[in-house]
């Protein structure tokens, strides 16, 4: 079960309560059904293997830059991987526990410590280390210059690339818990998209004012606990659409030119959504992987394949829908009706990241134990 945290504008305490009793009123998961027999329709190649940290991996989304890769772990270490060839272009030790997973434009790379200090590094070398108002699951975005962090008392801050000076901040009140989750920071054009609770909001990079604002999802419920609401990632974006999942109760696009609704769908899941101009995927908390047509919300197809497994984020490739399990297994679903095309084992009991997609056409994963692993769909 993903964390909770309570925050507020001058103190974080565990919400170690509300988790126990969720955990135990839970009935436990039922185990998966065997795939049984069927028919390969795409390969799934290995490309290369890098060993990264021996410890055990955050939670992150990777950033790939052209033909590099930034990855993080929890004891401190960051790195830049070729993504073609798997070499390590330059490693450094933080020093200190990470909360975040690397930010990277394919120069500067940016963290967040678990002592709340913002972290900016370039070829191996720390930059800049600045003291954060609140701590930050998400990874920093760094564009445009500026490196912008998004806190867990639901705010996001903007500071200088080069000297980490301190630009602006933008807040908005929410709910008393949050997701200790990788959440939604991303550009586009000129605007700084983010989300804050069950909002999707554009922000102004240069002074942090509020373009527009959409709902995604509602706080409900009677509760803090039923009442939480998070956008989580990965997000998908094509064009001017970009759709989220609102953690455990929405699924949602909006065009982000005009600030406007598009749509949005009831939907059960704790994982991000990923999608193309036709069709977005994500999954249900109980392992149904599910598809809605992109420009109107309509189901196009739900698979009960994989019911029952802990799945990551998806991936929509052109040769089909690539998710990752808690047993170390790949899948390949297609786009058009969610059969299974094919699966392959891999070391690992489970990713640390959602499949990514890389330049030449194949992705990238990074597994719990420290294992980042590139894929080709020939």
């Amino acid at each position: 079960m993903t964390l909770l945290r309570f925050t507020n504008l001058r103190y974080a305490l565990w919400a170690f309560a509300l988790v126990f009793l969720v955990s135990c009123g839970s009935p436990p998961r039922p185990s998966p059904a065997p795939i049984g027999n069927f028919k390969v329709q795409q390969a799934i190649t290995p490309a290369w293997s890098f060993k990264f940290s021996s410890a055990k991996q955050l939670n992150q989304s990777l950033a790939v830059v052209k033909d590099k890769v930034a990855i993080a772990a929890a004891d401190g270490a960051v790195a830049v991987v070729n993504t073609d060839t798997g070499q390590l272009v330059w490693q450094h030790d933080i020093g200190s526990k990470l909360l975040s997973g690397a930010g990277f434009n394919g120069e500067q790379l940016a963290v967040v410590t678990a002592a709340n200090e913002l972290v900016a590094l370039s070829e191996g070398k720390v930059l800049w280390r600045k003291r954060l108002k609140a701590q930050s699951y998400t990874n920093p975005l760094v564009a445009g210059g500026r490196i912008f962090v998004l806190l867990a008392d639901r705010s996001v801050a903007a500071f200088d690339a080069l000297n980490g000076q301190f630009l602006w901040t933008q807040q908005r009140p929410g709910e008393p818990l949050v997701l200790k989750q990788n959440g939604v920071l991303m550009p586009f054009q000129n605007a700084l998209i983010a989300g804050l609770g069950g909002r999707l909001v554009a922000l102004n990079p240069d002074n942090g004012q509020i373009i527009w604002d959409v709902a995604i999802a509602n706080p409900r419920g009677v509760n803090d606990l039923e009442r939480l609401v998070d956008l989580v990632a990965t997000a998908s974006r094509v064009d001017d659409s970009v759709c989220v999942r609102a953690f455990q109760s929405q699924v949602g696009c909006v065009n982000v030119t005009r600030g406007a609704l598009l749509w949005n769908r009831a939907s059960v899941g704790v994982q991000g959504v990923d999608g193309d101009a036709k069709v977005l995927v994500g999954s249900e908390s109980n392992g149904v992987v599910r598809a809605w047509t992109r420009t109107a919300g309509e189901r196009a197809w739900d698979t009960d394949h994989l019911k029952y497994r802990e799945l990551t984020s998806p991936l929509v490739t052109p040769k089909g829908v690539v998710l990752g399990d808690e047993g170390g297994w790949l899948y390949l679903l297609s786009a058009s009706d969610g059969t299974l095309l094919n699966r392959v084992q891999t070391s690992s009991a489970g990713f640390a990241s959602a499949p990514t997609p890389l330049a030449n056409g194949g992705f990238v994963i990074l597994t719990r134990n420290g294992q980042l692993l590139a894929y080709q769909l020939p």
